[in-house]
């Protein structure tokens, strides 16, 4: 029976020329880059060679780069790293959006625990974060804001760029979580303006485990993970060198493909959409549709049956539901409780999104499996 993986945005296959890019320093080339011997210089010229490639994709210097052991410890690092450096009875501020990921919502309610105080910023009915809500929430003792760059669950693309005019008229900083946009779109420093981004490399195609900050040169941080003075005393620890390798790897490829991979992945979204509206035949709601949106990705509302009830009767589909972090507590994710849905609408939310190897192909069978899986579980209501 034929498999189709239609869940891009949870993690993408390791590119095969990635995995050929690190396999030598998993090798031959396996030593500590801070040793001073030939097998430590090969790895370590392996590191520079990825700074710049992270650097090439993003735009900016390649000292600007610090790589982690991936996403969410890029964001740790981010917000601890600017709200740490002054102490919590400070009245120190940090304001988030209603859209973030676990990796931005968990530091800031740890920071709130501490005597931090946060904001969240929720976004319209259309999912995206208004730049003047964002004006609202700063206050004087304002340290940091943090908007994600594109929501991980419909996909919707926020304003960054407007967001930073506001907060850097305030002498605010700006950290951007871009692990679901980097290498699905532009994602250049300058035209975003940021302080700090976030890159996670297994979103593009690169390996799990390693990932990148983005720290504008001048910009003082705490270091979250102590020890020696790798990554310029922010991340101490020897490096993944086979891991921040691929992420090298893997940015230099999606540096080359970005506009053409871009257009065939809206291509094949919209398609998808389009096929699954006609064979339903009735309205299906599309989030975040009204907003610019990440080229791969769909969040469609299937009416009157449960999306996890869809993905059980086809087994060999790969997909999500929007609210499939929180199945276990019938409650609505924070997206989609944002957004302004209700428990049935929320419920009957599913995540589909495609990536450089989906086929035209798999578009259409996938979509024959959805409409019979809906048409079924719809006619036994």
């Amino acid at each position: 029976m034929r498999r189709i993986y239609l869940d891009f945005n949870a993690t993408t296959p390791l590119a095969p020329s990635v995995f050929e890019a690190m396999d030598p320093f998993l090798h031959s080339h396996y030593g500590n880059p801070s040793s001073s011997h030939w097998m430590g210089r090969a790895a370590a010229e392996g590191i520079a060679d990825a700074r710049g490639h992270v650097a090439n994709l993003l735009g900016c210097d390649a000292e600007e780069v610090i790589f982690t052991g991936g996403g969410t410890e890029a964001n740790n690092l981010a917000i601890k790293g600017v709200m740490l450096r002054e102490n919590p009875q400070s009245g120190g501020h940090l304001v988030i959006s209603g859209l973030e990921h676990p990796a931005v919502t968990q530091p800031a309610a740890f920071l709130q625990r501490l005597g931090y105080r946060v904001t969240i910023v929720q976004p319209d009915e259309n999912g995206v974060v208004q730049p003047d809500r964002i004006a609202e929430a700063l206050e004087r003792k304002t340290r940091l804001v943090s908007v994600m760059h594109a929501n991980n669950e419909i996909g919707t693309i926020q304003p960054i760029r407007e967001i930073a005019e506001i907060c850097h008229a305030k002498s605010v900083l700006l950290h951007t979580d871009a692990a679901q946009s980097v290498g699905k779109i532009s994602t250049s420093i300058q035209q975003l303006d940021v302080d700090l981004l976030t890159v996670a490399a297994h979103k593009l195609y690169g390996p799990k485990g390693v990932g990148a900050l983005f720290v504008r040169d001048g910009l003082d941080l705490e270091p979250v993970n102590h020890g020696g003075d790798q990554e310029h005393g922010l991340r101490g620890g020897t490096e993944n060198t086979a891991g921040i390798v691929g992420l090298g790897f893997a940015s230099m490829m999606a540096y080359k493909a970005l506009d053409e991979a871009a257009e065939r992945m809206t291509f094949l979204r919209d398609d998808l959409q389009r096929r699954l509206e006609q064979g339903i035949g009735r309205i299906l709601k599309v989030n975040g549709r009204k907003s610019p949106r990440l080229p791969n990705t769909l969040s469609i509302v299937f009416p009157g049956v449960n999306a996890q009830s869809i993905l059980q009767r086809l087994p060999n589909l790969c997909a999500s539901t929007g609210s499939a972090c929180h199945s276990n507590t019938g409650s609505i994710s924070a997206t989609l409780n944002a957004l302004g849905l209700d428990l049935l609408e929320a419920a009957g939310t599913m995540r589909l999104s495609v990536g450089w190897y989906t086929s035209q192909e798999e578009i259409e069978i996938a979509a024959e499996w959805l409409i019979g899986a809906w048409e079924a579980l719809y006619s036994m209501r």
